[in-house]
């Protein structure tokens, strides 16, 4: 580890300032999972770290029925699964955030550090994808909002620009007859990154029988995480069917682009995105049954 400058801003604005006067040589502190091990093995460098967790808004997390889920850039995982309300309306968010590292990092890790650190494989950001939350980004010019999956661009990079950071994500409350689902992949336990990830929501019609929408998301086989619209688009009005879930699995499976790395072939990926997109349609549909 070599020496930088650190901030810990109480506000907003603070932390805009320094993030502009310092450009590309700032990067944000929200957990530090990630950053600090970067930092330490040189695979990212920074003369300051901006501390955020003293910002009352990155510590937000609250819930309205007409406002959704209010989730804070710095609000541990820990906290987001032990919050009832969470669990209660987000089950598809949960089942990500506890996949998170062990306890311990579940202690500091963040959703919005594993978003803006962007590794195509990150757990939590299929979930979000399907779940259609927004980042709502403070920067210079005030706020901005951008869904998920438009916020990475390429492996480890974000739509973050000077003096811009992640002040919160937003998700709409859950529709009637909705639920949402991930899964991922590992060979074993001690092998926490996902060869594959998948995350599916759909709400269902008044009987429950047909497909009103869906969304599906995939991570760990493309760049980025890859939201697979027409996987979703292919289940509107559709049956509630195994017929029309290995559709759109088939759907997922093409758009798929994994490589061949230490964890698994492209082969090999191809293969479970058709199987986890269809357990995670599964699991999706159960708890939209059970809402």
């Amino acid at each position: 580890m070599y020496d930088f400058d650190y901030a810990s801003p109480r506000s907003v604005r603070e932390a805009v300032s320094l993030l502009e006067r310092r450009g590309d040589d700032a990067r944000v502190l929200s957990g530090g999972t990630d950053l600090i091990v970067q930092l330490r093995e040189g695979r990212r460098k920074a003369g300051l770290v901006v501390d955020i967790k003293e910002i009352p808004e990155v510590n937000d997390l609250s819930y309205g029925p007409r406002q959704g889920l209010r989730l804070g850039a710095a609000v541990p995982c820990y906290k987001i699964y032990g919050n009832e309300t969470v669990q209660k309306l987000y089950p598809g968010l949960i089942d990500a955030v506890s996949l998170v590292g062990g306890i311990q990092i579940q202690g500091r890790a963040t959703v919005g550090g594993n978003l803006c650190n962007a590794s195509p494989a990150a757990d939590t950001i299929p979930p979000l994808i399907v779940l259609g939350a927004a980042c709502v980004i403070a920067g210079p010019q005030g706020t901005r909002t951008v869904p998920v999956e438009d916020f990475c661009i390429a492996p480890g990079r974000t739509v973050l620009q000077r003096g811009e950071f992640l002040l919160s994500l937003r998700i709409p409350p859950p529709l009637k007859n909705s639920g949402a689902f991930y899964l991922r992949f590992i060979p074993r336990n001690e092998m926490d990154i996902a060869v594959v990830g998948a995350g599916a929501s759909v709400v269902l019609g008044k009987r429950r029988t047909v497909f009103v929408s869906a969304r599906v998301a995939l991570g760990a086989v493309a760049p980025t995480p890859l939201f697979v619209r027409e996987a979703g688009d292919a289940l509107a009005e559709k049956p509630v069917s195994d017929e029309s879930i290995q559709q759109a699995a088939e759907i997922a499976r093409a758009a798929a682009r994994p490589i061949s790395d230490m964890r698994g072939t492209a082969d090999h990926r191809r293969h479970l995105v058709g199987v986890l997109t269809r357990r995670a349609l599964e699991g999706a549909i159960r708890r939209a049954k059970e809402s």
